[in-house]
């Protein structure tokens, strides 16, 4: 529908989400995997934070920043998943506009948050194996706090243009949303203002919160893999498991932040056939639930301090 037909409709004060289906049937089942998914996220990523804090084994650069990232995912998920799961059990998809953006707001800070968190991450393991003797020096307490604080610092001062920018838009009749959770595009298509201001920053936004990180992270893991693969390298009878270690991490971080490029830097408009949904799974719900796995809880330190508890 047109805006300019649309200005002559009602402003909403709620959207409602449609999410993933309706029917008792459909409710019952999403509640079940999303909530198993939601305790499994609460108990991988409170494990890693409960670790590295009580072990000193664990109080080293990597496992800071990996206590980070798994404070990190639950924020994340706690800001999508119990407002779904409460939608499915009370068949009540409704959520005020002002709640809408908060929830929007914290997303899209947290999401940005983990872009950069990511990136110094592989920062940190590029140094540890590429540049071992300036790694100390490089990855002191201070420095490791410095990252950590300027990725949180960055993801929220990141969104909150966004958000202003969004929060002053008028919304009109349809009020439904075709996704799970509030975002950007999903809410500018039922503004009745100029929306292309707002979708052009959203994806301008997105690009540098997400490509450069993302260029970082590669081309950090590459030279991972090309120094432990090496004849060079000093200790090549452990190059397999940093290999393996590396592959995976590279593996995750390409799904995570190609989805968000898919998404935000080359919209889809029409969400009805578009696969926005579906990445949108895998980096919101998904990333958060492998991440302990992927990162930490394969980990040799990580394992004996878990038989040691």
């Amino acid at each position: 529908m047109a805006k300019q037909e649309w200005k002559n409709k009602t402003a909403v004060t709620e959207f409602i989400l449609l999410g993933f289906g309706n029917g008792p049937e459909l409710d019952s089942f999403f509640f079940l995997l999303f909530l198993s998914i939601y305790s499994a996220t609460l108990a991988g990523n409170f494990i890693i934070i409960v670790l590295t804090a009580s072990h000193r084994p664990l109080q080293t650069p990597m496992y800071f920043f990996l206590s980070n990232l798994s404070c990190l995912e639950i924020c994340y998920s706690s800001n999508i998943l119990p407002r779904m799961l409460l939608s499915y059990l009370s068949g009540d998809r409704s959520i005020s506009v002002s709640g809408c953006l908060t929830q929007y707001y914290f997303f899209g800070c947290l999401a940005a948050a983990e872009c950069y968190l990511l990136a110094a991450m592989s920062y940190d393991r590029y140094l540890a194996v590429c540049q071992p003797l300036q790694y100390p020096y490089r990855m002191q307490g201070k420095r490791c706090l410095q990252l950590a604080a300027a990725s949180w610092l960055g993801g929220f001062l990141a969104n909150s243009v966004l958000t202003v920018l969004i929060s002053g838009l008028e919304f009109c009749e349809p009020n439904e949303i075709e996704h799970f959770f509030c975002d950007s595009f999903p809410v500018l298509q039922l503004s009745c203002s100029d929306t292309r201001l707002a979708a052009l920053m959203v994806s301008l936004v997105a690009g540098t919160c997400s490509l450069p990180p993302f260029l970082l992270t590669f081309s950090s893991y590459l030279c991972i893999i090309i120094t432990v693969t090496s004849p060079e390298f000093l200790l090549p009878q452990v190059g397999k498991r940093p290999f393996s270690t590396c592959s995976s991490h590279l593996t995750i971080m390409i799904l995570f932040y190609w989805s968000i490029l898919a998404i935000y830097v080359l919209p889809h408009w029409d969400t009805q056939i578009s696969p926005d949904k579906v990445f949108s799974v895998f980096y919101t719900i998904l990333t958060p639930l492998l991440n302990p796995l992927i990162y930490s809880l394969r980990n040799k330190e990580v394992k004996e301090a878990l038989h040691k508890q």
